[in-house]
């Protein structure tokens, strides 16, 4: 005859997810008609914004001037001031750091002469070493239209392998419409903190669909094929290694626009933090709720699984 097997103590690791767990339950309390309704409105929010204030388009879908002067240490709000008070047009200007050299790069619209540019700079700045470049309109709205095939090709073969992979209509059409929301939210918030649309932000908003798409499988699939003995269990499962996964890609995000001296890139870090906190709501509330409210409708109200 086999003895009983003793239940042991819970090891270090195992506390630490029972308390994140218990943290996170109230997610798992809430009711399936608010998990639905909240992001709902955030997403509607978040078109209204874009139809108001659509983020600005960049120099490279858009045409214009770009001056690059190294070896200049400059303010650069205080030095685009200077510059677009002297040629009567407004300039963006960033600093930039590489391994051997530094400087500023301004961009001016298109039908500035960058000469004139280099001129105002080189009577502060009469040392320094200047090139210029052009992006005329034709190649800026050959840009825009090849970003959004990429965006609109990408999001149709995100939504062909989750229809395959799930041969369910309710579950896909959510974790598709998730990715659209993170997308619109990420949008929005370009427009409102002033990050321009350009072909970078572009790549960072593709870049999405895969992180979106990575966190919704992970709880589709724990719920749809739950190992667990109740729907909130497989939930809580879910959502604590979801949560896991997206604070230490979210830490190292922060981490790359704190100590990033490149513009771009700080707009690509903000741009996916944007995505991230609203992949936060579309997938651990939104996706959640509705999937709740499929389950149960399959298994009956009654609550016996």
């Amino acid at each position: 005859m086999s003895k009983p097997k003793v239940k042991g103590r819970p090891t270090a690791g195992e506390s630490v997810r029972a308390k994140k767990m218990e943290k996170l339950s109230f997610l798992a309390e809430m009711e399936y008609r608010n998990m639905i309704l909240y992001p709902l409105v955030v997403f509607i929010i978040a078109l209204l914004i874009l139809a108001v204030h659509f983020p600005t388009l960049g120099i490279d879908l858009q045409g214009g001037v770009v001056v690059t002067a190294y070896g200049v240490d400059a303010n650069p709000d205080e030095l685009a001031k200077y510059i677009g008070d002297r040629l009567g047009v407004d300039v963006r200007v960033e600093s930039f750091t590489g391994v051997d050299t530094s400087g500023v790069r301004v961009y001016a619209p298109i039908g500035v002469d960058p000469v004139r540019v280099i001129d105002i700079m080189k009577e502060r700045y009469p040392d320094a070493e200047y090139t210029h470049s052009e992006v005329q309109p034709t190649f800026g709205k050959i840009a825009q239209q090849q970003g959004i095939k990429a965006l609109v090709f990408a999001f149709l073969a995100m939504a062909v392998v989750v229809f395959l992979f799930f041969r369910n209509l309710v579950p896909s059409l959510t974790i598709i419409f998730s990715a659209l929301s993170d997308m619109t939210i990420a949008v929005a918030m370009m427009g409102i903190f002033g990050i321009e649309l350009t072909t970078a932000t572009i790549a960072a908003l593709l870049m999405l669909i895969g992180y979106t798409v990575d966190s919704n499988i992970l709880l589709t699939t724990k719920l749809l094929r739950r190992k667990e003995d109740t729907i909130e269990d497989a939930y809580l499962t879910a959502v604590s290694t979801g949560f896991t996964m997206s604070t230490t890609t979210l830490g190292a995000l922060l981490v790359l626009w704190v100590i990033s001296t490149s513009q771009t890139i700080d707009n690509i870090a903000i741009v996916l933090i944007f995505g991230l906190l609203a992949d936060f709501m579309n997938t651990w509330v939104l996706n959640a709720g509705v999937l709740k409210w499929y389950l149960f409708r399959q298994i009956g109200w009654g609550g016996k699984e």
